[in-house]
């Protein structure tokens, strides 16, 4: 029996750290435990609740606009208020081309080097890789001229001994298995990301005020006033540039990154097995189409022990089934007791031990469903989106699903099914299914946005609300690019009395809870091969699928509590 400690854990947000046991070339019980402890809770008791959304971006600096968005639904549930249907929309364009952008660089930027290898490239033959290319897709760009160039950008990083972000990569790993030609197409799309990801950033700060960080939202709508003859304005210029970068994107995205995830994916047909873990999946409903939020057009909902036949869906902002349902404990977190808690009855005390696998041994706490007396760990992301819209019908989703299955299997010459996104590499392949989905729903919402104001509707926000007195609570949530992210505020005579945030990655990272069941990240581990101990790349795989972001799970913390940095306000 081999012990691996991989902390920290790289290419992704935030600081992780996995232990994991390996006996006979497999993992047989790991550990997740996530390496910084979040104090925005506290940071917000007392605070206007109008001041929420602009502080909680703050918890990360990738998941900036999920957290705003997030959070002004929190409060707006609270006060039940309706949004005019400009503002809406405005919301759905902005978090629809966030989501896309962040797709694209967790699979591209951060992910494909666990399955791709950049010196392999140097032996590929650019015709041959141009050919093989075209034969999968129409892209315009998978030409020899462009393999060739990647080839020689590559061939002059090999020799000048600096590989740049390519360094210290598991080349030559045996669990690599990606012909050189594919390595070299691969490489080639990835610097190719780097221009498509930038294009979505911009549509996003467009609507959003900047990126990251976006400025224009409060409570009760947006405030980027419309008039479209005013240049200081939402105009029909901006409008248009908005669809001219969204439409760039798409192209990307459906001719590139959703073939290379099934492409990648056919040469590694043991990770559509490996990596499933557990089988419980949620995921909420998001861009709405009317002014209450009660019709979406993502679905959300949970199915539980993977029976996609008897998943129940969430149905509006208001929706009971998952505003009673949601549990923390920590039980095995670095906090203050041993509790399990509906986040509006939560505190927030930071204990720090020392790792204890039987004890406590992290910054996360633990997230579970409250479904017929019993509390479910529940795997979310764009795999349980999917899930969710594949079981429920959504036409979107299932069509996307399942031509991108035929391609799957077209490659492969195998029968897949929809049970084989539930892996490693299925993540990946759901994420860019989602993303493909938004992609058409980004060029919908601007329609539907165009149409409205159109008619003379240039309303942006509700401010026909006051805080009561006495206490009111509220819950907001959002499918964010990681998934099921809930902001949940308790106020008390206009000031916050308790926040607290329950995001994708406190959900996927979380520790076992008081039963001793595992997180996603500890269960999806369960049975993993493992070809070289001393470089565990099947760890990250699995890991990488998920898309951590331990920022938006924890915050810095000093059991010292030394200071750690001094910032002077200019």
């Amino acid at each position: 029996m081999a012990r691996i400690v991989c902390d920290p854990i790289t290419r992704i947000e935030g600081h992780l750290r996995i232990e994991a046991e390996v006996d006979n070339g497999k993992v047989k019980d790991a550990w997740s435990s996530t390496q910084m402890w979040r104090g925005i809770e506290v940071i917000l008791k007392g605070r206007d609740p109008e001041d929420a959304w602009f502080i909680t971006q703050r918890i990360c600096g990738v998941c900036t606009t999920v957290h705003a968005i997030t959070s002004v639904r929190a409060v707006e549930n609270a006060l039940d208020i309706d949004i005019p249907l400009n503002a809406q929309l405005m919301r759905n364009l902005i978090i629809i081309s966030h989501a896309i952008h962040d797709h694209i660089v967790h699979f591209y930027h951060l992910s494909a080097l666990d399955w791709v290898d950049v010196i392999s490239a140097l032996e590929a033959n650019p015709r041959k890789a141009a050919e093989i290319a075209q034969k999968i897709s129409p892209w315009p760009e998978n030409g020899y001229a462009q393999f060739k160039a990647t080839q020689e950008k590559l061939k002059k990083f090999a020799q000048s001994g600096q590989l740049g972000p390519f360094t210290n990569g598991y080349w030559g790993h045996p669990a690599m298995k990606l012909p050189p030609e594919i390595n070299l197409i691969a490489v080639t799309h990835y610097l190719q990301a780097l221009e498509y990801q930038r294009y979505a950033t911009q549509a996003c700060g467009l609507l959003g005020g900047k990126n990251p960080h976006v400025q224009n939202l409060t409570i009760g709508g947006v405030t980027y006033a419309i008039n479209l003859d005013n240049e200081a304005t939402l105009n029909m210029e901006k409008l248009m540039k908005y669809k001219f970068l969204m439409e760039k994107v798409a192209s990307f995205v459906n001719q590139v990154y959703l073939l290379d995830t099934i492409a990648i994916g056919s040469f590694y047909p043991e990770w559509l097995s490996y990596g499933k873990g557990v089988d419980n999946y949620l995921a909420v409903p998001d861009l709405p189409l009317d002014t209450k939020g009660t019709t979406f057009d993502l679905p959300g909902g949970v199915i539980f022990n993977g029976e996609l036949d008897k998943a129940h869906p969430i149905t509006s902002f208001k929706d009971s089934f998952f505003r009673d349902n949601v549990r923390e404990c920590i039980t095995h977190s670095w906090y203050e007791g041993s509790w399990t808690r509906h986040p509006w009855d939560e505190e927030t005390v930071p204990h720090y031990t020392d790792f204890d696998p039987k004890g406590k041994y992290s910054w996360s706490k633990a997230p579970r469903f409250y479904y017929k007396e019993k509390l479910y760990p529940m795997q979310v992301g764009p795999l349980s989106q999917v899930l969710m819209g594949y079981a429920l019908e959504h036409k979107l989703i299932k069509d996307k699903v399942d031509e991108s299955l035929s391609v799957l299997n077209k490659l492969t010459h195998r029968n897949y099914s929809v049970e084989c996104l539930k892996s490693t590499m299925g993540r990946h392949i759901a994420r860019a299914i989602r993303a493909s989905v938004l992609s058409h729903l980004a060029l919908k919402h601007w329609e539907l946005l165009i149409k409205n104001i159109s008619k003379g509707d240039y309303e942006i926000a509700n401010k026909n609300w006051s805080y009561p007195q006495g206490t009111i609570k509220g819950v907001g949530f959002h499918e964010a690019p990681r998934g099921t992210l809930s902001h949940w505020v308790v106020i008390e005579n206009g000031k916050i009395k308790n926040y607290q945030c329950v995001v994708p990655s406190t959900w996927n990272s979380s520790p076992r809870d008081e039963m001793g069941r595992r997180g996603p990240y500890e269960e999806s581990l369960i049975g993993n091969p493992i070809a070289d101990i001393k470089r565990p790349l099947e760890i990250l795989r699995t890991v990488h699928s998920f898309d951590p972001c331990i920022a938006c799970a924890v915050h810095v913390f000093d059991p010292e509590r030394r200071e750690q940095v001094k910032v002077k306000v200019l």
